[in-house]
């Protein structure tokens, strides 16, 4: 099953992409509720190239790494990468009037529901329009 999120972010495709990319802005919107961070985020942002953010809950209670590795990378329109448990998940970055239409899909993971999962991915992806949309 693939889980499709969006949201349109009101910036520029540079300042969306560039954030999207930065370690150090995932750092800053990677996360699902304020109860949780990444701590630490690295991008090899070519084919081939793996990423990973930490994610951990504030109170040290709990903690993952998301990662993956890159398989298709368009400069300012298209990422696609296979995650660790080889999941796929593909991301549009298309320029609009209005902004930047951002668009993920992703293979769906059978030990949560698939309306937590829609709605955990689309709360990163509004956390993700929010910090843009504040810098821009």
């Amino acid at each position: 099953m693939k889980i499709t999120i969006e949201t349109v972010v009101r910036a520029d495709l540079d300042q969306v992409w560039r954030a999207w990319n930065t370690p150090e802005d995932i750092k800053q919107w990677n996360a699902a509720s304020d109860d949780w961070h990444t701590t630490h985020s690295t991008v090899d942002l070519r084919e081939g190239g793996k990423f990973l953010s930490r994610m951990e809950a504030k109170d040290g209670s709990f903690g993952f790494d998301f990662e993956g590795t890159y398989t298709r990378v368009v400069p300012q329109q298209a990422i696609e990468y296979r995650m660790s448990d080889g999941r796929e998940v593909q991301s549009e970055f298309i320029d609009q009037a209005d902004g930047v239409l951002v668009k993920s899909t992703f293979d769906a993971e059978s030990e949560n529901s698939p309306e937590m999962q829609r709605a955990g991915w689309q709360a990163i992806l509004d956390n993700f329009a929010r910090h843009v949309e504040a810098k821009a």
